[in-house]
């Protein structure tokens, strides 16, 4: 009998060493203190980035402009007459999603669509004088956003995130290349 008691405290021992393991080793993922980091990161993210759309959305309103048309209009303020293909592409749309669209901004007069001078089939995507007029605007408001989103960042606190932020796209790019 005193075997089997000593067996058994000895088991008894063993399992709450290995019960205060699991307690002060993580497993993947998670930190010392027993947070998930993975998905703290990632809800978080996540969060940002649509907290981020949703207050961009509420700025755009009163330009009666939809976040896929803003989101167009900003891509080719900075890449303007790219064919429309090519711009479906890198939005990762639709060509007849892109198609709808432009129709529509082109309604609006906020841009124009022309033949490309090497091959007519492809059509060029242009923002019109009233298009990138609207453009400076949402960059006046985004500045607004932007300021009201970074209140109480330093400058140098702001560098750093952009620095932190531009690594995780990196890490991020990198891996959905494979």
């Amino acid at each position: 009998m005193a075997t089997a008691t000593k067996e058994k405290a000895k088991t008894g021992v063993a399992e709450k060493r290995a019960a205060a393991a699991k307690k002060t080793t993580p497993g993947p993922g998670v930190t010392p203190s027993g947070d998930n980091w993975d998905q703290r990161l990632g809800f978080l993210m996540h969060d940002v980035s649509r907290l981020r759309r949703t207050v961009f959305d509420e700025y755009m309103k009163p330009m009666n402009i939809t976040r896929s048309q803003w989101w167009v209009l900003a891509y080719l303020a900075r890449h303007d007459g790219m064919i429309q293909s090519d711009l479906a592409n890198v939005l990762e749309l639709g060509k007849a999603a892109l198609g709808s669209l432009l129709d529509r901004l082109e309604e609006s007069g906020l841009v124009r669509r022309g033949a490309d001078a090497v091959d007519r089939r492809a059509k060029r995507v242009y923002l019109s004088p009233a298009g990138a007029t609207l453009i400076k605007e949402m960059q006046v408001h985004s500045y607004e956003m932007s300021e009201r989103i970074l209140e109480g960042l330093s400058v140098d606190e702001r560098n750093h995130l952009v620095d932190l932020l531009r690594r995780v796209k990196s890490n991020l790019v990198g891996l959905s290349k494979h």
